[in-house]
């Protein structure tokens, strides 16, 4: 069966696959998003359906306040003693030269939860594992931060066995396994025991275009005594610009039934403006850091290789599998869900129910009754903080999963002042961002709606004294984005048949992980495109939307 990359479109970095009897799983980073690790199921490795994320209410995840791309970093899945293991990183500050991080510790019996309170295990550094000998022990791998200004601050892979009745790090047990090589930056790592030798994957380079996996391996666990592959990296595309994925490393290995091996790498699809070199700049990746799988082949001396070359292949085969899970639950070929790029997705949601549906996030905290309702055809926001606020925010978002899309919603919203306003945003951070919405012009007397733009933090009205009126007897309002690649714009309509655009074009760069760093951080999660109220009156003015429509084009 074939399979084209990347398998999860859209911000799903740091993948951590593992299989389970016949079905896979995926963990993947969400940062500053809400719920706090992203999962998904698979009997194929074709078709991947989320469930609900891990940490999804505050006493297993409180982020109010973090920075963004702090919160959640490179989660790790394991399967041990007939439960579901998962080690995260909360990073509540990322600058340098401390980097204030807390790993924890949680597990379940099923994959969809209820997941036990975390246990707090250490501060060391950031991306820990978890790896289960054979022999019962269970270690803690990951990255260890030094932050001593005259030291790197990337200080080699740390193992610490853990307490099998606590599950805390044991004293004096905490070891260096291997510092990596001279490229720096190593972290992400995962242990696995194949064949009698220990086996150590890694990334280094840094997340951007030098990005890269390799590979280390020992016939122990002491100190200092992995060895490098010979031919490191496993995998990178530093040496291929113009290839279709870009930045692999930073990913997992897993198995099959019938003996086959696939790693699991965060990868990027960078676009270029027109008049773009393909080289410099190497490209703008507004679909954040998302998922590939390659399948992996063993040499003579017990090496791992990717088939095809280092930089992979867009296009893979896996296993024939009847596509259908262990619970007896089928996913037909035409599956809307699955996340490859193989289809266009559509989403519509008409908030019949009571929960927000899988694809929908928040920021910092999830979604409850101070941030708004939803249910029986409605979501109901309340206004809060600005779109710069990083703890009181009222904005419901998905992922940007393809170059080409619409989005639109219908929203019912009456302020009676200009410090009110809600509609439809496209989304990176605090820093980056976009809106269409409605508010109230207090010259005219009426409501009206505007563009606004925030670039790193320098926000700009288009439309001003000249933002379109809203007729008194509209009582609804439709909002719709069309990003089409590397620009996007905004359209209106008081009927929902009739459209017109307002003239503002935007560059899509302004969301991407290439244009976005601040300081040494805020650049790892993509687009997002969704809903928000914002009322710092203080009289929390509703805003009510009657449906969201995601609906995916092909870019030709």
């Amino acid at each position: 069966m074939r399979v084209e990359n990347p398998i999860l479109a859209g911000f799903h970095p740091d993948p951590s696959l593992i299989r389970v009897g016949n079905e896979y799983y995926i963990a993947s980073s969400t940062f500053e998003w809400y719920p706090g690790v992203r999962l998904h199921r698979s009997a194929d490795l074709k078709h991947w359906i989320p469930v609900p994320g891990a940490l999804r209410t505050r006493d297993l995840l409180d982020m109010r306040g973090v920075p963004s791309s702090a919160g959640i970093w490179a989660p790790d899945l394991s399967y041990a003693d007939g439960r579901f293991w998962l080690v995260f990183t909360v990073v509540r500050q990322p600058n340098n030269p401390f980097k204030d991080v807390t790993n924890y510790l949680t597990w379940s019996d099923s994959i969809e939860g209820p997941w036990a309170s975390p246990i707090r295990l250490n501060g060391v550094g950031f991306d820990p594992s978890l790896f289960h000998d054979d022999d019962g022990r269970k270690y803690l791998v990951q990255q260890t931060w030094d932050h001593r200004e005259w030291h790197h601050a990337f200080n080699g892979i740390t193992l610490t066995e853990l307490d099998n009745a606590t599950f805390k790090p044991k004293k004096n047990t905490a070891r260096t396994i291997w510092r990596g090589d001279d490229t720096g930056y190593i972290e992400g790592p995962h242990l696995y025991k194949i064949n009698g030798r220990y086996y150590l994957f890694v990334a280094q380079g840094g997340t951007g275009y030098s990005h890269q996996e390799a590979v280390a391996r020992s016939e122990t666990l002491s100190e200092l005594s992995f060895e490098g592959m010979p031919d490191n990296p496993l995998i990178t595309n530093i040496d291929t610009p113009r290839f279709g994925l870009q930045k692999q490393g930073h990913g997992s290995l897993t198995n099959t039934p019938d003996g086959r091996w696939y790693y699991a790498s965060l990868c990027a699809r960078p676009w270029h403006h027109p008049e773009e070199s393909r080289i410099d700049p190497r490209g703008w990746s507004s679909l954040g850091r998302e998922t590939s799988l390659q399948e992996i082949i063993w040499d003579e001396d017990g090496w791992p290789k990717v088939v095809g070359g280092r930089a992979g292949r867009l296009v893979i085969d896996v296993p024939d599998a009847h596509c259908a899970f262990s619970d007896g639950t089928a996913v037909p070929e035409e599956c809307d869900c699955s996340l490859s790029t193989s289809r266009l997705r559509h989403q519509h949601d008409d908030f019949e129910s009571e929960v927000l549906d899988n694809e929908w996030n928040t920021l910092r905290v999830p979604f409850d009754e101070g941030m708004g309702q939803v249910g029986s055809g409605r979501l109901i926001l309340r206004g809060q903080g600005s779109l710069r606020d990083t703890f009181e925010l009222s904005l419901v978002a998905r992922r940007w999963q393809a170059y080409c899309f619409n989005a639109q919603t219908k929203i019912k919203f009456v302020p009676d002042t200009y410090q009110a306003m809600a509609g439809l945003t496209n989304y990176y951070n605090d820093q980056c961002w976009s809106w269409a919405y409605i508010t109230y012009d207090e010259k005219r007397k009426c409501r009206v709606i505007d563009v606004a733009q925030c670039d790193h933090g320098v926000s700009r009205t288009f439309l001003r004294d000249q933002a379109v009126e809203i007729p008194d007897d509209a009582e609804w309002v439709w909002l719709r984005t069309r990003v089409r690649c590397h620009c996007y714009e905004y359209d209106y309509s008081f009927d929902g048949a009739s459209w017109k655009t307002l003239p503002v074009t935007l560059d899509a760069k302004l969301l991407t992980d290439e244009y976005a760093p601040t300081g040494s951080c805020g650049f790892f999660t993509g687009a997002f495109v969704g809903m928000a109220a914002v009322d710092y009156s203080g009289y929390e003015e509703p805003a009510v939307f009657d449906h969201f429509d995601y609906r995916e084009l092909d870019a030709d």
